[in-house]
């Protein structure tokens, strides 16, 4: 299995794509709207509801024939526990969209259940809104007995909410599928306070803290023998002893007393527990920062990734978002899968691992390759078409890519000129018929904006009388250069690799990724 990133909806793409018992290790980290408040969430819809979809930075479901197609496939699917519960669910919760998060959960968690490998795992992220609900979801999928953790993430400093306590964890649940599953422990950096019980060093400078070398008070008895006019009840044999104390990991006392010698250099840390406060959130100022709401901590996934998986397994996210488990799961060695349903997702992360890791090789499955794919895209969804062509130049989609009014604005390209004061462009883009009017709507953009640069992208190639009405906007001059003022491109042209042209390259509306040091990868990648 290639490294795989898929665009579309991660129930099709899991059903069409995942084969069976395939993958190792599932993160997902469900986007909700947590921040409406409960009475919100559980009010029945009224009238027609929008189109269940999840739109990059907005995160809401509604109860509507898609969440009742989800429910159904739950009812008639071979798992009679999770049909019980999630009928028993609409039975107490109504119809809602809590209700509608609860169904598409529920068919979608069957589908990663189904792919996971006998010693495979699976860890749900989300907040306190809905995780009571969850995990009774989970336990019916996974079996109670299958439960392992649930982690307590601090994602953020001390808040001030009011009258109540401040909200300021993530709940994060660990499931296995059977009872024997991949497991690496993780250790946790020693605070100050323990730092400075190693107060000792050896001549070479090596630090170290004496441990106690004798069995009292230890269940399970000890050795009774002298050791150099020492004599106790041991913890080790006498061989054992004599080898400690050739390699100088003996330490003897003023009053005679034998210690172990524990060295600073040797120490992993302590053993993670269930509450993890050594792992800060994303902030402004953070170096990893990309600009993606929903972003989590590399740290984060990097340590469920090395504890239920090992190099060469598959590792599967389901709602990729801006890419950090497929960046976790490529540092460490392991194959990924991973699926999202913005077009504006997918970019980000073809974006993220050429930036962090040049010599990547992977497929993406599901976003235009050519021309033909490109016309496909915009007669199914010109929506998408809009996203997909704003963000694979680099631009940012008006109001993160969310329907409604764009007054005559799809996107902006932010560039800075030769003062090195930001600007940026005003994007415009047809997906179907268009005119030389059309050229001119964005002249007039441009004028009421107060931006210097229009970019027109376009699914077919342009009529002489809008290429003509570019012409006549003239020139942008900045560091000697000049630029035209409205600039044409085509999806074609896209594809090819042709980006608009601008003062000193276009300044990314979300952050370049670190790039990693890769070492030399094996025919697994």
């Amino acid at each position: 299995m290639a490294n795989e990133l898929h665009y579309g909806d991660n129930l099709d793409v899991l059903r069409e794509s995942v084969a069976d018992e395939s993958v190792d290790l599932v993160y997902l980290d469900p986007p909700f709207n947590s921040n409406a408040s409960y009475n919100v969430l559980f009010k029945a819809p009224g009238g027609d509801g929008s189109a269940a979809q999840i739109e990059a930075f907005d995160d809401t479901w509604h109860w509507n024939e898609a969440a009742e197609r989800a429910f159904d496939a739950v009812m008639t699917g071979p798992n009679s526990q999770a049909a019980l519960l999630l009928r028993a669910m609409r039975q107490a919760l109504g119809d809602n969209d809590m209700m509608a998060y609860l169904a598409m959960m529920s068919v979608r968690l069957l589908e990663l259940h189904r792919t996971l490998k006998p010693t495979g795992s699976l860890y749900l992220h989300c907040d306190p809104v809905a995780s009571h609900y969850l995990k009774l979801l989970l336990d019916s999928i996974f079996d109670v007995r299958n439960f392992r953790n649930e982690i307590t993430w601090k994602r953020s400093a001390a808040h001030n909410d009011g009258n109540r306590w401040g909200r300021n964890a993530d709940i994060v649940f660990f499931y296995s599928k059977s009872e024997v599953w991949t497991w690496n422990p993780q250790y946790e950096a020693y605070d100050a306070t323990y730092l400075k019980r190693f107060r000792n060093a050896d001549p070479d400078g090596r630090k170290w803290m004496d441990d106690n070398a004798t069995a009292k008070g230890l269940m399970g008895g000890g050795y009774d023998y002298e050791y150099k006019g020492s004599r106790s009840l041991w913890r080790f044999p006498p061989a054992t002893m004599k080898r400690l104390d050739s390699e100088g990991r003996l330490h003897f006392t003023k009053t005679g007393g034998i210690r172990l010698k524990r060295y600073l250099d040797e120490a992993k840390g302590h053993l993670a527990q269930s509450v993890w406060d050594d792992i800060p959130p994303i902030n402004s100022r953070a170096a990893e920062r990309l600009g993606y709401p929903t972003q989590k901590p590399l740290a984060l996934l990097e340590r469920i990734v090395a504890a239920s998986s090992n190099p060469g397994d598959v590792v599967l996210d389901p709602f990729c978002g801006c890419g950090t488990t497929i960046h976790a799961a490529q540092k460490l060695k392991r194959k990924w899968i991973g699926i999202d349903v913005t077009h504006l997702a997918i970019a980000l992360i073809e974006r993220r691992l050429k930036e962090a890791f040049p010599r990547a090789r992977y497929d993406v499955h599901g976003v235009p390759r050519d021309a033909e794919g490109a016309r496909d895209l915009a007669e199914r969804d010109k929506h998408e078409f809009q996203k997909w062509i704003v963000a694979t130049v680099g631009g940012q989609p008006y109001r993160g890519g969310k329907k409604g009014m764009d007054r005559g604005i799809d996107g902006y390209l932010h560039f800075r000129d030769d003062s090195n004061a930001s600007q940026f462009a005003v994007v415009s883009v047809k997906g179907g018929t268009m005119k030389s009017g059309d050229v001119r709507d964005l002249k007039g953009t441009m004028e009421r904006e107060g931006a210097p640069l229009g970019v027109f992208l376009a699914l077919r190639e342009p009529t002489r009388e809008m290429e003509r009405e570019a012409a006549s906007a003239g020139l942008y001059e900045s560091g000697g250069r000049k630029f035209a003022r409205i600039q044409i491109l085509t999806a074609a042209d896209v594809i090819e690799g042709k980006r608009p042209l601008v003062p000193f390259g276009h300044v990314e509306s979300l952050r370049r990724a670190k790039g990693e040091i890769e070492e030399e990868q094996d025919e697994l990648f």
